[in-house]
C-alpha cells in the first residue's frame, strides 16, 4: 500500500513537471499566416530576345515559433510552411523569379511550396537551431524579395550572453531558392563582368560563417564576420556604424563596410569591396550619399540568390563588377511626421562606371529606384500592406530595363 502511494506520488510529480514544461513551451509560442499577392513586370526596352517578363502570383507563408521547455536547457521547434500558385503567366513572359520555371514548356509551373522545420535548444541567451533557416547577417542574407523567401538547410548558433555582444556562427549545405520547390547545392553568384572563372564548376555543398557585432555605446556599433564557400571563396567582412545625434529629431549616420575576398582553391576570386554612406535625418526626412568601390582581379562575391552586405546592392543591380566605382543618392520620407502614419516613400539614384570589360571600353550603368508603401492603420483592413516598387536601369553593355512590382500583403496573427 505504501509502495503504491509512493509510486502514485512520483508519477503525479513527474506529470506536474512535464505539464509545467509543456505550459512554458506553449505559452511563449506564436504563429502567423501571411498572404502575399505579387505582380511583377520587367520590360526590356531594346535588343533581341524576350521582350518582357510578366507574372502574377499568390503566396502564403505559415510561420510557427514555439517557446522553450523548462530547465537548464530549453527545447523547441520552429516551422515555416510556404505555398505559391500562378495567377497569370504566359510562356513568353516567364522568368520573373516569382514561380518555378517549367523547363519543358519554357513557362512556369502552376504551384510550388515546402514545409521547413528547425529544432532549437536554448541555454541562457544562447540558441542553437538545426534544420530550415533564414539568415540575415554580414556573411549571408536570405532573400525575401519575391513571392516566397529563400531558405537554407543547416545549423546556426547565436549567443547574446554578454551585454552588447552578439556572436553568430553557422554551417549550411543546401538552399531552397525563392523560386524553387526543392533543396540544391550552393553556388557563387556569377553575374555580368564579375570576372570569375572556376576550375571544376560553380557548385559547393558547404558554407560556414562565424562572427558577430558589438555595441560599444548608444552611438557606435561594429561587426566582423568570416565566411567560406568551400572550394570557391573565403571572405573577411567588416562593418562600423555610427549615429551622431544633432538635436531635436536630427541625426547623422555613418555606415562603413569593407570585405576582402580570396579564392578557396577552385576559383580565381580576388576582390576588395569598400562602401561608405552618410545619412542625415531630419524629422521624417532622410538624405543619404554613398560610395562603393571594387578592386582586385574580380568583382564582389556572395552566395547565389542571397542579399549581400553591399551598400549599392539595390532592386536590380549590385554595382559590384570588376573595378567598378559607383555612388548613390537616396531620399526617404516617413509621412507619419505630417500626420499620415503608415505611408513611406524611398527614392534613390545610383551611377557606376570604370567596369572592366576586357578589350571593350569601360562599362557604365545607372539605376533609379522608388518604393511607395502604405500599411492601413485601423479598421477592418488594419495591417494590410500595399507597396509599389519601380526601377529603371540603363547601361552600355546589356539590355535596358523598366520594372514595376505591385505587392499586397496581410499578416494574420493566429496566436
Amino acid at each position: 500500500m505504501k509502495r503504491t502511494s509512493l509510486a502514485l506520488a512520483v508519477a503525479a510529480g513527474t506529470l506536474g513537471v512535464s505539464l509545467a514544461a509543456q505550459a512554458e513551451f506553449l505559452k511563449d509560442s506564436k504563429a502567423s499566416l501571411e498572404a502575399r499577392n505579387f505582380y511583377f513586370n520587367r520590360d526590356f526596352r531594346e535588343g533581341a530576345g524576350q521582350a518582357k517578363s510578366e507574372e502574377w502570383a499568390q503566396g502564403f507563408l505559415l510561420r510557427l515559433e514555439s517557446g522553450y521547455t523548462e530547465g537548464t536547457v530549453g527545447f523547441g521547434v520552429d516551422a515555416l510552411g510556404t505555398f505559391g500558385f500562378k495567377l497569370d503567366s504566359g510562356d513568353g513572359t516567364a522568368g520573373s523569379g516569382l514561380l518555378v520555371p517549367d523547363r519543358s514548356s519554357g513557362g512556369s509551373q502552376d504551384n510550388y511550396g515546402d514545409l521547413g522545420l528547425a529544432a532549437k535548444a536554448k541555454v541562457s541567451e544562447t540558441v542553437l537551431k538545426v534544420g530550415s533557416l533564414q539568415l540575415k547577417n554580414m556573411a549571408i542574407g536570405s532573400s525575401d524579395s519575391r513571392l516566397l523567401p529563400q531558405v537554407f538547410r543547416g545549423s546556426q548558433l547565436v549567443s547574446k550572453d554578454i551585454a552588447g555582444l552578439t556572436l553568430d556562427a553557422g554551417y549550411l549545405d543546401e538552399v531552397n531558392d525563392r523560386n524553387s520547390g526543392d533543396y540544391q547545392d550552393l553556388s557563387l553568384n556569377n553575374y555580368a563582368f564579375s570576372g570569375f572563372t572556376f576550375d571544376d564548376g560553380n557548385l559547393s555543398n558547404e558554407f560556414v560563417f562565424a562572427g558577430g557585432t558589438y555595441k560599444f555605446n548608444d552611438s557606435l556599433t561594429g561587426g566582423y564576420y568570416y565566411s567560406n564557400l568551400e572550394d570557391l571563396y573565403k571572405q573577411h567582412s567588416f562593418n562600423l556604424v555610427h549615429v551622431l545625434p544633432l538635436g531635436d529629431k536630427q541625426s547623422l549616420k555613418t555606415d562603413l563596410r569593407y570585405a576582402r575576398s580570396t579564392d578557396d582553391g577552385g576559383s580565381n576570386v580576388d576582390n576588395k569591396a569598400f562602401g561608405a554612406m552618410v545619412t542625415y535625418a531630419l524629422s521624417g526626412h532622410s538624405f543619404g550619399l554613398g560610395y562603393q568601390k571594387m578592386s582586385g582581379d574580380t568583382g564582389a562575391v556572395y552566395v547565389n540568390g542571397t542579399d549581400p552586405h553591399l551598400l549599392n546592392y539595390v532592386q536590380i543591380g549590385n554595382f559590384a563588377a570588376k573595378d567598378e566605382k559607383s555612388w548613390q543618392a537616396r531620399y526617404d520620407f516617413n509621412f507619419a511626421s505630417i500626420g499620415i502614419p503608415g505611408l513611406t516613400l524611398m527614392t534613390r539614384y545610383l551611377s557606376g562606371d570604370n567596369i572592366d570589360r576586357g578589350t571593350a571600353s569601360d562599362g557604365k550603368e545607372w539605376e533609379r529606384d522608388m518604393d511607395l508603401a502604405y500599411v492601413i492603420q485601423e479598421g477592418p483592413l488594419k495591417n494590410l500592406g500595399l507597396k509599389w516598387r519601380n526601377a529603371m536601369v540603363r547601361n552600355n553593355f546589356g539590355r535596358d530595363i523598366d520594372e514595376n512590382r505591385l505587392i499586397v500583403s496581410y499578416t494574420l496573427s493566429l496566436f
